[in-house]
């Protein structure tokens, strides 16, 4: 019955959970309000805060979870990818922690810990499954043949699918950060009052680039004819750009399980937290009969319950590593 402690620093959310044979006991997450002043993360100020947040996030997880640090048997961490100095205040306090109690570390990718969050559930999706795992750094459709046996058969060729939304909430004049405001507004908005290009990229990759543009140029020439137009008719943009966002990701990932004949189909990441999208894959998944699998909102964005659960699995196989770790700012998906 391993106890796991999970770290999670990847970027701006420092985050603590504990796992008791795979069980998430506490999952503890401070976020950082200071980048709203600039409208984005800044990596510096990022990292200053989570040496600030670290030790108080563990301390509560512990607490939640009822675990006194002497029951914990190892130490997961996330690795990579993220920002380097973000990594660099969770790494080291893993491997210092680890090292004071004489434990084994475990470190785990980012973006392998979105999908393996579906185990947390009760219903957990069975090998082999296709996960769309949407960000704001990647967009990526993968085939889950096992827990650590992954394989990338689509991803972003330049922008991801959470920059695109991050991007619009810009335009619009929309405060940081803008994902969840683009999603309120579109509640209240008509998703068809505006047509927006859907990029033709062959196979399963993503292009969002010219979204971009194409949303931008159609905001500028609309101001133009009318310096009022963004306030009239915000909720009808947001939910037309979040409709085409969902479209290009839910159309590629249909033609994807199609081909590979997979019926368990989950969604993962930040973005998986958008209303439009969730409703989206729950609708096509009805209408092809395929078992529809999303993680509770809190296991959505960056936490440390899915490094936990990753951790658990790991410590099963005996995957540890050394205290000569570092972390990894471009982590290859299969480490």
């Amino acid at each position: 019955m391993p106890v796991i402690l999970a770290i999670e620093s990847s970027c701006d959310e420092t985050s603590a959970s504990v796992c008791v044979d795979g069980r998430i006991l506490s999952n503890v997450i401070a976020n950082q309000t200071i980048h709203e002043a600039y409208g984005g993360v800044v990596p510096e100020l990022a990292s200053r805060v989570h040496q600030q947040n670290i030790v108080p996030a563990v301390q509560q997880a512990l607490l939640n979870a009822k675990v006194h640090k002497n029951d914990i048997d190892a130490v997961a961490f996330t690795r990579g990818p993220g920002l380097l100095g973000s990594l660099l205040v969770g790494v080291s306090f893993a491997k210092a922690f680890a090292l004071a109690r004489n434990l084994p570390l475990i470190d785990i990718n980012h973006m392998q810990a979105h999908i393996l969050a579906h185990f947390i559930a009760d219903e957990k999706p069975k090998f082999p499954f296709l996960c769309l795992t949407v960000s704001g750094g990647h967009t990526q459709i993968v085939l889950v043949k096992d827990y650590f046996d992954m394989e990338i058969i689509g991803q972003t060729l330049d922008d991801a699918a959470g920059e695109a939304m991050d991007k619009t909430s810009k335009i619009l004049g929309l405060p940081y950060p803008g994902g969840p405001l683009i999603d309120k507004n579109a509640r209240l908005g008509n998703p068809d009052a505006y047509k927006f290009p859907e990029p033709q990229i062959p196979g399963y990759d993503f292009s969002f680039s010219g979204l971009k543009t194409a949303i931008l140029y159609f905001i500028r020439d609309n101001v133009a004819k009318n310096p009022d137009f963004i306030q009239e008719n915000i909720a009808d943009i947001c939910a037309s750009v979040e409709k085409r966002i969902a479209t290009i990701l839910l159309n590629k990932l249909k033609r994807a399980a199609e081909e590979y004949g997979i019926q368990d189909i989950a969604l993962a990441g930040g973005v998986s937290a958008n209303t439009g999208l969730r409703e989206g894959l729950k609708n096509l998944c009805a209408e092809k009969g395929w078992n529809c699998f999303i993680p509770k909102f809190e296991y959505c964005t960056d936490n440390a319950a899915m490094i936990a659960i990753a951790g658990h699995y790991k410590y099963l196989q005996g995957e540890f590593v050394g205290q000569d770790v570092s972390p990894m700012a471009r982590m290859p998906f299969g480490s």
